[in-house]
């Protein structure tokens, strides 16, 4: 994944509630997480936590064991 030019000044979303409204803003042209990331802090500077905290975690797929006869 390429780094967002470091020249071009990014607004900069440190509290939750501006956060919450740019994710809002931005899901429509997201078509997974990984894109949402990308689109994310291409167009803003954000807070990682910030992020993690309101985007929902990756959870693996529950793989089941087959039952003992």
């Amino acid at each position: 994944m390429l780094n967002a030019d470091p020249l071009l000044q990014r607004p900069k979303l440190v509290n939750l509630a501006t956060l919450a409204r740019a994710l809002d803003g931005l899901r429509p042209n997201a078509n997974s997480p990984v894109e949402m990331w990308q689109l994310l802090t291409d167009q803003y500077v954000v807070d990682l936590d910030a992020v993690a905290t309101l985007l929902p975690a990756g959870e693996p797929e529950t793989h089941w064991l087959p039952a003992r006869d």
